[in-house]
């Protein structure tokens, strides 16, 4: 990295802040040396902390905020009243060029809100889109809407799958990305409206993803293709229902280990491959979800995640910098955009 990049961090947002923000900006120093932070929250309560780390300290420069918003805050309220918050201000520095990208573990609903109000949302696009990590099989996939909309029409879908596409590319490194919609069968005749025109659309060789078509829900952790695109809802339940499935996975698993003294020792000999299994599927290694479609880098931490899953949120949103995914998109949907729609299916 060229020195160049600052990462505008929320510092009162998510259920740790603000020791968990501090702690975790500091781990991401260590992975990224070159990056500074502009850290926004009340000074009374960061100073503290940054007063023991000096080498953070170095790195940060911190902006005194006195508003907080809260987890429970509707978005249009945020909106008409938190303009002076640690929330907006951060997302404010953006905006203005002061930083190459913000982090926040606050409250989702409102992050979007002023998100999308203060960096706007890309020509070409009507609705920004919450993306994130999926580990699979074969590594790991990228997963849109994960609940920015809860109802989305066919050009929704087709403006998600090229953001998404472009996303693969630039920040998992991938040279052709498959993509594929979210849909109840495989067959060309299920779903709505919505999913059967955004397949078509998709389908036409103008688009420049490499579409591979309807896939079910049991393809996301098999890394079938990887892009999966769905609506908001669909793609929120998902996700929430994967976290729960692997909780319960590892309550079942330690329980069976504690089940009798054979599963005890029989613990002991399988420990180092059950640590590896936990890093593997350890969710903070997956934390930190992009607004893609909006005219700056905003990156959503888990509200309830510890300092090395906000680190790895901030490691997101340098990845999106270092890459220029944001550029790589305007350009992909300026190009599609230019191109003409692939002919209404036969319903």
């Amino acid at each position: 990295m060229n020195g160049n990049i600052t990462i505008a961090l929320d510092a009162m947002g998510g259920d740790h802040a603000p020791g968990m923000v501090v702690k975790g900006a500091e781990i991401a120093l260590q992975r990224h040396p070159d990056v500074r932070f502009l850290l926004f929250g009340a000074e009374n309560a960061v100073r503290p902390l940054l007063a023991k780390l000096p080498h953070l300290g170095k790195s940060v420069t911190l902006h005194h905020t006195s508003e907080i918003v809260a987890d429970d805050t509707k978005p249009s309220l945020a909106l008409r009243t938190a303009k002076q918050s640690s929330m907006w201000l951060a997302i404010e520095a953006v905006a203005e060029g002061r930083a190459d990208g913000v982090v926040s573990a606050g409250n989702t609903g409102a992050l979007m809100a002023i998100a999308k109000f203060v960096l706007k949302t890309l020509p070409g696009i009507d609705r920004p889109a919450i993306a994130s990590f999926f580990p699979t099989r074969r590594g790991e996939s990228v997963m849109l809407d994960l609940g920015a909309n809860v109802e989305c029409d066919a050009e929704n879908l087709v403006q998600f799958a090229l953001m998404g596409d472009v996303f693969a590319r630039a920040v998992l490194g991938l040279v052709e990305p498959s993509v594929g919609l979210l849909n109840v069968g495989s067959e060309d005749l299920k779903g709505n409206d919505s999913v059967r025109k955004a397949s078509a659309r998709l389908r036409d060789t103008l688009t420049p993803i490499h579409f591979h078509g309807f896939i079910e829900g049991d393809d996301i952790a098999a890394g079938t293709v990887d892009v999966v695109v769905t609506d908001g809802f669909t793609g929120n339940v998902a996700v929430k229902t994967a976290e729960g499935m692997g909780k319960l996975f590892s309550e079942f698993l330690e329980a069976a280990f504690r089940h009798s003294l054979s599963a005890r020792i029989g613990y002991l000999f399988a420990r180092n491959a059950l640590r590896k299994l936990r890093m593997r599927s350890d969710p903070r290694r997956y934390n930190g979800a992009i607004f893609l479609g909006l005219g700056g880098i905003a990156v959503k931490s888990h509200g309830s995640t510890d300092a090395f899953g906000f680190a790895n949120a901030i490691g997101v949103a340098v990845d999106m910098k270092v890459n220029g995914a944001l550029d790589a998109i305007r350009t992909e949907l300026a190009r599609v955009s230019a191109a003409p729609s692939a002919p209404e299916p036969a319903l």
